[in-house]
C-alpha cells in the first residue's frame, strides 16, 4: 500500500531539531522524501504499524503532529505530477 507521511515538528529547541532528524531517518527506512516534511512510503500493513509506532515514540504529541494518508495500491497509478518529478518509482528494479 502507498502511504504519504506528512509531519510538523517544532524546531525551536535542540530537542525539537533532534526529533525532526529522527522522524526523517525513520521515514527514509520505509520510503522516500518528496518534499521537506513529506514522504511517500510503499509499505505492507505490518510495516505501516511499525512505522507508526516508531514515529509515535519519537515525536512530542504536545508540540508535533503526524499525518498518514493511506492511498492503497490501486491509487498509486492515479498520482498526477506537474513539474519536475524528483523521485524514482519504488516498485521497479533499480540497477546501480
Amino acid at each position: 500500500m502507498m502511504v504519504v507521511v506528512a509531519y510538523d515538528v517544532k524546531t525551536e529547541t535542540p530537542q525539537g531539531r533532534r526529533r525532526l532528524r529522527l522522524v526523517a531517518k525513520a521515514c527514509i527506512k520505509f520510503g522516500q522524501r518528496v518534499q521537506n516534511s513529506v514522504f511517500e512510503c510503499l509499505v505492507s500493513p505490518s510495516d505501516l504499524l511499525i512505522l507508526k509506532d516508531e514515529l509515535t515514540q519519537i515525536i512530542d504529541p504536545e508540540q508535533d503532529s503526524l499525518r498518514f494518508y493511506n492511498l492503497g495500491a490501486k491509487y498509486s497509478n492515479r498520482i498526477d505530477y506537474i513539474g519536475q518529478v524528483r523521485h524514482l518509482p519504488m516498485d521497479e528494479v533499480m540497477m546501480i
